[in-house]
């Protein structure tokens, strides 16, 4: 396994990346959603810059929809993020520069077109390497603390942490004294509840519930929940999924703003 700045070893991360997105289908009937673009690099690309940030160089990307352009896109990534001479007589590749890249390793696994996430999981898990594994979805975004995430999870010693996270509202809220508004809210956050943030730490052990080609978060969490294996790491700071083009274009003014809150390299 890497190690991260301060030298401790770093998980795998499993990113779920086979879904249709079919409530973003504006962007996602040319490419799969983690392929849509914000600030011109892929959701995907921001998500492993998140985990790099904290050491992680191991990436197993669970494909499913249009799995063939996250392909195209890895395999074009070395050439087309540096500076390189082409030789016309002989098609010789001379590398100008070697600082725009990425010391990753990434595993582009095909895991099925209608394939549901745990079965993406289970397709998955017989290629990753032992020991326990970071997991997330590829269309949100956030501000995680890694290490503390993995510190939270090993005194817990459960199956599974998950990051719980508390909605982002989609409309902005009002406060009233009798019927005069004495606060306007734009972008507030629900504080009733939490939802699951993705961000999970998982153990190798919590696969053996998936028996079959079900939802990840349906049998075997609830499953693993009942018999008190599953923690939750609860986040504060910012986390933002990406399931419409509003929630696209909030993105987007985030990163135009030049501080995205996500931004942690």
């Amino acid at each position: 396994m890497p190690r991260n700045m301060r030298g401790k070893k770093m998980p795998a991360v499993v990113i779920l990346c086979g879904g249709m997105g079919t409530r973003l289908a504006e962007q996602t009937e040319v490419r799969p959603k983690p392929m849509v673009e914000i600030g011109g690099r892929p959701m995907l690309w921001h998500i492993m810059k998140h985990y790099a940030r904290y050491g992680c160089r191991e990436f197993y990307l669970a494909l499913g929809y249009k799995g063939e352009y996250i392909k195209r896109y890895f395999l074009e990534f070395h050439t087309l993020n540096r500076d390189f001479t082409v030789n016309l007589g002989d098609g010789r590749i001379g590398v100008l520069d070697c600082a725009n890249g990425e010391d990753w390793t990434v595993h582009l696994v095909d895991t099925g077109l209608e394939t549901m996430t745990g079965g993406r999981l289970k397709r998955i898990a017989p290629l990753l390497p032992r020991g326990r594994f970071f997991m997330t979805y590829g269309d949100g975004v956030g501000d995680v603390d890694l290490d503390k995430l993995l510190a939270f999870h090993r005194t817990r010693k459960g199956l599974v942490t998950l990051t719980a996270v508390r909605p982002p509202a989609r409309f902005g809220a009002l406060d009233f004294d009798g019927d005069r508004i004495v606060r306007f809210k734009e972008k507030s956050v629900v504080r009733e509840g939490w939802i699951n943030g993705g961000f999970f730490v998982v153990e190798p052990t919590a696969l053996d519930c998936i028996e079959r080609d079900v939802m990840w978060e349906h049998d075997p969490m609830e499953r693993l929940a009942a018999e008190g294996r599953v923690y939750a790491y609860r986040h504060e700071g910012f986390w933002q999924c990406m399931d419409t083009l509003r929630e696209l274009k909030y993105l987007e003014s985030l990163w135009e703003s030049g501080n995205p809150p996500w931004k942690t390299w």
